[in-house]
């Protein structure tokens, strides 16, 4: 897999580092409440793994799946919501985690769809954000990285379902998705 890499973009060390800098933030932030961290699938389920351990608070899980890319490099620009919360999150501290930000529509509808469900607050962290490609203003309170426009992978972040195994984050030969 490592032969598909152009180069390592951020080393699994400093992504460690940053992830336990965010849950400790976190816990400052959120000191005696209990946070309910939804992860957004696939990507999310790596860095939610690791940012939860680092969290000195009583926290629940819960995921949603949502697909706007399809199995191409861009978003489709369709937004369809594949798998909800199970949980009732009104009333609640809801911390959205996200593997990296892109256009941020994808983002932007599924912080309207929770608003409506009347969380007690309504926050977002991202591992990584590409801001040269940001379609709609995000407040992300949490963010690991900005990265370039480069299609990155490993980390959680796959293309067409692989390199999420990856322990870094690194830009993919251009060869490997030409013509998705």
């Amino acid at each position: 897999m490592m032969g598909d890499v152009a180069e390592i973009l951020v080393p699994s060390a400093e992504i460690q580092e940053k992830v336990r800098e965010m849950g400790e933030r976190i816990t400052r932030d959120y000191a005696g409440e209990r946070l309910l961290l939804v992860g957004v699938l696939r990507g999310a389920v790596v860095v939610m793994g690791d940012l939860m351990r680092n969290i000195d608070l009583p926290c629940e899980i819960d995921f949603m799946d949502i697909s706007s890319y399809g199995s191409g490099t861009s978003s489709s620009g369709v937004v369809r919501i594949l798998k909800d919360l199970e949980e009732d999150i009104s009333g609640r501290h809801v911390l959205v985690v996200e593997d990296i930000i892109d256009t941020g529509l994808t983002l932007s509808y599924l912080l309207r769809s929770l608003r409506a469900r009347k969380p007690a607050s309504l926050e977002i962290c991202a591992l990584l954000s590409k801001p040269s490609r940001r379609r709609v203003e995000l407040d992300v309170k949490y963010l690991g990285f900005e990265v370039p426009d480069e299609f990155v992978v490993g980390y959680g972040l796959d293309y067409a379902g692989a390199y999420r195994n990856l322990p870094d984050i690194c830009v993919l030969k251009e060869e490997i998705f030409a013509g998705s």
